[in-house]
This record gives structure tokens, C-alpha cells and sequence, in this order.
């Protein structure tokens, strides 16, 4: 499937592709206790994030969303955000197998068709997530992203690693990395004119430093730091996990190298989350 909307798009359009594809190729062959299992999303099983992914693209899609109500007990459901994801999910909550196979790979055929015949400037404003309004190349960034972290959470729940190097997992990092000074200047509080280094290795490797100016507002750059305040060592699946929000920063611990301020550091790490 190729997919060649204007040039500023093909990087995004890839990515998604390559997800998605990968996504369709780890559940056609699922049995139907497997589409049960749990994922890292909380309340989430496999069934769960495909249908999400299906949903999601069909509004992309211009399909009107369903006409559903979601159960007022349901614990993952925490806020008016997870309410309204949870709409595609649970509407879809008793679909066979063969139902979720073949609705995912019609809405990938309509969707890669819609990519393809793109003529749209990719500053053209389109719905996005919540209904709101962004711009055509940031909702297909997005979905890239959201793609290829869901092939991560079905990957986990399925025991089959991969794709962690992947043109989604390039995207991935640079929406993860734009969380960052927000993580350390406002939520963890780091101290003016200081600096937190985020060195990442395995199969990304990168280094960040993440800057706080005098009057406390945080920047990421590539540029080293000589004298940070903290500096986090850790694999590159570890940082997808903390900043995705899939794991919490102390069960991971043995994964995470920490030099500097302890105190700091701990605070950075237990709200490393940038995902909703």
C-alpha cells in the first residue's frame, strides 16, 4: 500500500502505513481468546485498541460517530476525554474476530485511499481529536503517533516485540520529546537555570537537554549539558513506556540509571507521562 499525499505529509502517511499494516498482520491470525487479553492501555484488551484504532480513523474518515452511551462504571473511564475515546470502544466491545479483521482492513483500505487522493495544503484545518480543530499534517502526525504506540501496546499484550526502530517510532520520539520542558520546568518543579539531561540508548539512541531559563519556562535541545542538575539514563522502550504512560517510574526502576539530584529526579520521573 502507497500512500503520496503532499511532500510535507509522506513522513507521517509512512509512518501510519507501517503501523497500521503491522497492526492488521499481528491480529489476523488472533483467536478469539486472544483478542481478550490484556493490553498496557488501563481497561484496554486487544479488541479494546483495534477498535479504538478503527474509530478513530473512521472519523478521519468523515463517518459520523456512533450513537452510544458508555456505562457509568467503568473504571478506566476517568474524565470527559476517556469518555468520549471510550465511545468506538465499547460499541464494539462484543464483535467477533472476523468482524474486527475484516472492519479493520476496510477502514485501512478507505483510509489509505483518502491518503493517497490528499490535495488538501497541510495547514488546512480538519477535525481532530475531541472534535476540535487542528491542522491536516498535525492530525496525521498524530495518528502516526497513536498508531504505532497502539502496535506497541498490542505487541506487549501478544509477547511479539518489534518495530521499535520503525518510521512510526521516529515520530513517536520527537511528540514524546516536545512533552519534555513542560515534565520538568512545571510538573517537577526543576529550578531556574538549570538543566535535566535525558540520555536514551538501545534501539533509538539519543541525548536531550532539557533547559529551564531564569524565569522557570523549559526548552529541549540536542546541545550537552555541563553541569545538569539530573541526569536519566535509560533504554529507548523504557522512556516509550514512561512518557506514554504505560508503566509507573518505580517498576521500572531497575531500568532507569539516575545521577544528580535524587529528589528532583524522582519527581521528573513520576510525572514523565505526556499522553492523556
Amino acid at each position: 500500500m502507497t500512500v503520496h499525499p503532499h511532500p510535507s505529509l509522506q513522513p507521517y502517511a509512512d509512518a501510519w502505513t507501517h503501523s497500521i499494516e503491522a497492526i492488521s498482520e499481528l491480529v489476523l491470525p488472533l483467536t478469539e481468546g486472544e483478542w481478550n487479553r490484556a493490553t498496557p492501555c488501563p481497561g484496554w484488551s486487544v479488541r479494546d485498541v483495534v477498535s479504538h484504532v478503527i474509530g478513530i480513523e473512521c472519523e478521519q474518515l468523515g463517518d459520523p460517530r456512533p450513537i452510544h452511551t458508555v456505562a457509568r462504571d467503568l473504571r478506566h473511564v476517568v474524565d470527559e476525554f476517556s469518555r468520549y475515546m471510550e465511545v468506538q470502544v465499547d460499541v464494539r466491545r462484543h464483535h467477533t474476530a472476523p468482524e474486527m479483521t475484516s472492519e479493520l482492513e476496510y477502514t485501512v483500505i478507505r483510509r489509505a485511499r483518502q491518503l493517497r487522493n490528499e490535495k488538501r495544503d497541510p495547514d488546512t484545518m480538519v477535525r481532530g481529536p475531541l472534535g476540535d480543530q487542528v491542522t491536516l499534517e498535525h492530525a496525521l502526525r498524530l495518528r502516526a503517533f497513536d498508531v504505532w504506540i497502539h502496535e506497541q501496546d498490542l505487541r506487549w499484550a501478544l509477547g511479539a516485540p518489534g518495530n521499535w526502530d520503525s518510521p512510526g517510532a521516529y515520530v513517536a520520539r520527537d511528540i514524546l520529546l516536545s512533552g519534555l520542558p513542560k515534565v520538568v520546568a512545571k510538573r517537577a518543579g526543576a529550578p531556574a537555570n538549570s538543566a535535566v539531561v535525558i540520555d536514551v540508548h538501545g534501539q533509538l539512541e539519543f541525548m536531550r537537554t532539557v533547559r529551564v531559563d531564569a524565569d522557570g519556562r523549559g526548552t529541549v535541545d540536542k546541545s550537552p549539558s555541563l553541569g545538569p542538575a539530573v541526569t536519566l539514563t535509560m533504554d529507548w522502550e523504557t522512556y516509550v513506556r514512561l512518557a506514554a504512560g504505560r508503566v509507573r517510574a518505580h517498576t521500572v526502576a531497575d531500568r532507569v540509571k539516575v545521577e544528580g539530584d535524587a529528589q528532583l529526579a524522582e519527581a521528573i520521573l513520576t510525572q514523565f507521562s505526556v499522553t492523556p
